[in-house]
């Protein structure tokens, strides 16, 4: 791999946060998260010396000392609107799936997923298998030829807490959950808790062991929000399959570096 010395930021856009890195001589120095630019914001901070997304963008890039707007700025996106802000501040470049040395990609695929596949294989090996706890829990395998096996897409585990928490007063939290709850609870809360968690953890035993059963020999990468309390419970409760799971929560970033590295002159 090249390595290229200069300071740049990647920004992933997920579903419902902005995922940023600096990066310098090839590994991540710093990391921050924040939400969705509000479409509100560009009209409240916009002013007669600025464009629509000038205001926004200087205030991200002035709450952060390490950026800088001359810096190159990668992003990758799964919200084209988030995209927008950012089309125009200098040398700005935007990942598309094409530019992903993956085989066998189809077009509704999301750039995150083939990111995370790719950062994933170029950090562990292949065959490999991506399990991203994120808003959505998706399942995202390739082999050792860098084809896209396939995968799987169901909601996450906060947006499972937040649809029962619609419907009932007992809403529990997701940050109150450190071990696995009883699996038959006696009251409202362990009862959503433990039916969202023993059953995304049933589920994912069961893709695991379907992998296993094509690639004996596959890394398994756990990343997105969750990941961790995901891998925790498998350590408490899962030995066996916890010994095959990595936890990486820069995957994509991994992906976006790799890209950039194939990219860049």
């Amino acid at each position: 791999m090249k390595l290229i010395t200069n300071r740049w930021i990647a920004l992933n856009i997920g579903n419902s946060r902005l995922h940023w890195a600096l990066f310098e001589n090839d590994q991540i120095q710093q990391r921050y998260n924040m939400s969705h630019i509000a479409e509100d914001s560009v009209i409240l901070l916009n002013d007669r010396d600025s464009n629509s997304t000038a205001k926004p963008i200087s205030l991200v890039y002035q709450s952060l000392p390490w950026m800088s707007i001359d810096s190159e700025l990668w992003v990758a996106s799964v919200v084209p609107k988030q995209v927008d802000y950012w089309r125009n501040v200098p040398n700005f470049h935007g990942i598309s799936l094409s530019e992903i040395p993956l085989h066998q990609l189809y077009s509704t695929l999301g750039v995150d997923r083939a990111l995370a596949l790719w950062g994933a294989i170029q950090v562990y090996g292949s065959p490999a298998l991506v399990i991203d706890c994120g808003t959505a829990m998706t399942f995202t395998g390739g082999n050792e030829k860098h084809e896209l096996i396939g995968g799987a897409i169901v909601p996450g585990v906060r947006l499972q807490f937040q649809a029962l928490g619609q419907q009932t007063a007992a809403l529990p939290t997701i940050g109150q959950v450190e071990t696995l709850p009883e699996r038959w609870a006696r009251n409202t809360q362990t009862a959503i808790e433990s039916g969202i968690l023993n059953t995304l953890l049933a589920g994912i035993r069961s893709f695991v062991e379907d992998w296993n059963q094509q690639f004996e020999r596959s890394t398994i990468v756990l990343t997105g929000g969750d990941a961790e309390l995901i891998y925790r419970l498998f350590e408490q409760t899962e030995p066996r399959i916890f010994e095959q799971l990595r936890l990486d929560l820069d995957l994509v970033f991994w992906g976006m570096r790799s890209v950039r590295n194939a990219l860049k002159p």
